[in-house]
């Protein structure tokens, strides 16, 4: 089971995914907040991959739509902290010249600027 739980750092908005990532109901929930988040004009976001234990192809579709999301509405998210696997899995599924991704989440809450 995903969980996530979102924080305004210097006005980017940082959500921390946990658990596995596997898209299904979770993906819904997280492009419901993201929706709000751009609803609310908050169209810079970084998803801290820091507690992900697992993600699927299915999530890894969930973060993509959430890519797409905030693209669609002039905004950007960007991934953070990824563990190596995940970093292989985004490497393997040429998925690292999607996303921009940091290693840090300050890193990345800078690269808005």
């Amino acid at each position: 089971m995903m969980k996530f739980k979102s924080k305004d750092v210097k006005g980017v908005t940082v959500i921390e995914l946990s658990g596995n990532v596997m898209g299904g109901p979770d993906a819904a929930a997280l492009n419901d907040q993201l929706h709000k988040l751009v609803e609310g004009n908050k169209k810079s976001v970084v998803i801290d991959l820091h507690e992900v234990k697992f993600i699927n192809s299915s999530g890894l579709g969930m973060l993509i739509g959430g890519l797409t999301t905030m693209r669609n509405s002039g905004g950007e998210l960007k991934l953070a902290r990824a563990s190596k696997k995940i970093e292989n899995l985004l490497e393997m599924t040429k998925l690292t010249n999607v996303f921009d991704i940091h290693k840090n989440v300050n890193e990345a809450v800078t690269a808005f600027k």
